[in-house]
């Protein structure tokens, strides 16, 4: 999209946000929808650059209003459009700190109210049996073992597991340097099973590929494996286990996190191991502690019921 107050906040987004390509092309995509309400379709490159500077000027708290029930009317999920307003308010406070806008529209729009849905995660045994499905001492049976490994040790997210190098796994420390959302680092430490995966991995790639690929996952050609394969090896490896071919690998981020805290961890300690900016992200998964409490209270106590 080539309007100049759309690719100055994208700019911003990317050098002085030090938000991932992945994160602004998603807000690039929602600007793009809400230009094509703003000026009643889908427009041409051109008509977009000239016209939509003009409409943002103009756009009061009734048009964004308009916009929300425009989405709603196509059926988008409260959390979606919650995410579209949330990239609208921060170009409105954009715009308004560039002088663009007197103030932004947004500042008196309420977010839709969210469905609060706890998130899905393994239980100990069922993560076993998965880890323990890959079998064989080939190359990529030990590599997806390692991946397996290292997910549900850290809690690491998959798109951080894929983007680790060689250099970010220190053994003798034990811990692995993961560069997360906002490209923030953070220490993940290795469990001795996860270390032990990666040991031999790693040992066995030095005597089988060439050195060049700085990447510590790679494919069967030697290049960096990319998270889209993670995902399709891991259904591979749920179906072999009888689990849910549905699970994501952040359903494996959601378990170590539940598993943790179900164990005693502190929840801070917890935040700071996945790599939350803020608390509350962390705290819906006591919800799910406490609600697993709640059914075992239930079916223990005589007088619960």
């Amino acid at each position: 999209m080539s309007n100049p107050l759309l690719q100055k906040f994208l700019a911003y987004l990317e050098h002085e946000r030090n938000f991932s390509v992945h994160t602004v092309r998603s807000y690039g995509s929602d600007l793009a929808h809400y230009t094509a309400f703003l000026l009643g379709g889908a427009p041409d490159e051109g008509r977009a650059s000239a016209e939509f500077s003009n409409r943002i000027r103009g756009v009061t708290p009734l048009d964004l209003r308009r916009y929300l029930a425009q989405l709603r009317q196509e059926e988008y999920s409260r959390a979606t459009i919650a995410r579209k307003l949330a990239t609208l308010r921060s170009f409105y406070k954009f715009l308004a700190r560039e002088g663009e806008v007197a103030r932004s529209p947004v500042s008196t729009v309420r977010t839709p109210r969210q469905e609060r849905r706890l998130p899905k995660f393994l239980e100990p045994n069922e993560v076993q049996r998965l880890l323990e499905a890959p079998k064989g001492d080939d190359l990529l049976a030990l590599r997806d073992v390692a991946i397996l490994e290292v997910l549900y040790s850290t809690g690491m997210r998959v798109s951080e597991l894929v983007g680790l190098d060689l250099e970010h796994i220190d053994t003798i420390g034990e811990v692995a340097r993961v560069r997360g959302k906002g490209k923030r680092e953070r220490l993940a430490p290795l469990g001795s099973y996860a270390l032990r995966a990666l040991e031999r991995y790693l040992e066995t790639r030095a005597r089988t590929e060439p050195a060049e690929e700085k990447a510590v996952f790679v494919n069967r050609h030697g290049r960096r494996l990319s998270a889209r394969s993670v995902r399709r090896n891991l259904a591979k490896y749920l179906v072999v286990a009888g689990l849910d071919p549905k699970v994501s690998p952040h359903t494996l981020r959601h378990s170590f996190a539940t598993h943790m805290l179900e164990r005693g961890a502190d929840l801070r300690a917890v935040q700071e191991l996945l790599g939350h900016r803020s608390l509350s992200t962390t705290q819906i998964y006591t919800h799910v502690t406490a609600g697993r409490l709640k059914a075992i209270y239930a079916s223990a106590h005589p007088r619960a019921n």
